[in-house]
């Protein structure tokens, strides 16, 4: 683990960690909190008090940005709502967003970018007409790439809001169709947890399902260390007696029993989740995974090229057979050149 990693785990992990740290590791630490995305749940995490003054007035700006992300959040989502009521459609939200609209312990301080929505796959047509009627639009005008997104991917191209530059990514299932688990999107929806207001949130284990997904689907693993924390803080805010055993039944029944088990251990690891005994024994491949989401310098950069590389052409060959990976690896190639 890079010292920049080491101090940004730490730091998450016992906040009282900082107390020694000088400048050069204040440097390194905030750097690193920047590159992965965790500088406002930092802020949340630190006594702004107990830092140097210099620190503590970027804890601050860091926070209040945080907190703009988090309005904004919810607004896009309320927006979004306002959009698809008219439909009768059940409209789920995910990531960040799900996190503060449900006033989880993973939505404090957390960086949010897109709206991620999730909605039956029958009603994509009448989705995708009333979110362009309400202002958005399409974010990729490649041909190709639109008809890759409708035909292999598990949500629609991306739009972007044309007054508000937000951008909403609906998904009908949470990994593509060609991947190798077959997640129940049906159930997934039918679980759904009503927040009250025309939207709903995923069950507590499906969200950890998706959470997991998330951290190990997502390209080549970067920013991985703010997704294993919103899997850290979820498990600890759900944490009970049925827990574990639901939560191991669901993931079995979405085929991503591996994937949890994985992200459970390895939030376990770094950030000291508390976790059963039977959920501890550990695989082969949990030292590389360690390795690549602790790849943090004090400069922000990614360290091992050659291991982010090859999570990178993980995250595609879990999403493709060879074949269709080769065509459209040749396709990106061609079309860079």
């Amino acid at each position: 683990m890079s010292h920049a990693a080491r101090l940004l785990v730490a730091a998450l992990r016992d906040p009282t960690s900082v107390a020694t740290l000088g400048a050069d590791d204040w440097t390194a630490l905030l750097t690193a909190a920047r590159a992965e995305r965790l500088i406002g749940t930092l802020a949340h995490r630190l006594d702004t008090r107990a830092v140097p003054p210099g620190v503590a007035r970027i804890l601050a700006d860091a926070a209040e940005g945080a907190a703009q992300e988090r309005r904004a959040a919810l607004w896009e989502a309320e927006m979004a709502r306002r959009a698809l009521a008219p439909l009768g459609v059940p409209v789920v939200l995910l990531k960040g967003t799900a996190f503060v609209a449900a006033g989880l312990d993973a939505g404090q301080g957390r960086s949010i970018g897109d709206l991620d929505i999730l909605v039956p796959r029958a009603d994509l047509p009448a989705v995708e007409a009333a979110l362009l009627d309400a202002g958005w639009e399409w974010v990729k005008d490649d041909a190709y790439d639109d008809a890759y997104y409708r035909r292999w991917m598990h949500e629609l191209p991306p739009l972007i809001h044309r007054d508000r530059d937000r951008m909403i990514d609906v998904h009908h299932t949470i990994l593509p169709p060609t991947a190798r688990p077959t997640p129940d999107a049906a159930a997934l929806l039918a679980d759904a947890v009503p927040l009250g207001n025309g939207l709903s949130i995923l069950s507590p284990a499906d969200m950890i399902v998706h959470a997991a997904v998330h951290l190990f689907g997502d390209g080549d693993l970067a920013g991985g260390l703010r997704n294993l924390w919103d899997i850290d803080r979820l498990l600890r805010e759900y944490d009970g007696t049925d827990f574990w055993a639901a939560l191991a039944a669901r993931a079995g029944h979405h085929q991503l029993r591996r994937e949890v088990g994985r992200a459970v251990r390895l939030a376990h690891d770094l950030y000291a989740t508390p976790i059963p005994p039977n959920w501890r024994v550990r695989r082969g491949a949990d030292a590389l995974y360690r390795r690549r989401l602790v790849a943090r310098d004090g400069w922000g950069r990614q360290p091992y090229p050659f291991t982010r590389l090859g999570f990178y052409v993980r995250s595609h060959w879990l999403r493709m057979p060879p074949a269709m990976l080769a065509r459209h690896l040749w396709v990106k190639a061609r079309r860079a050149r």
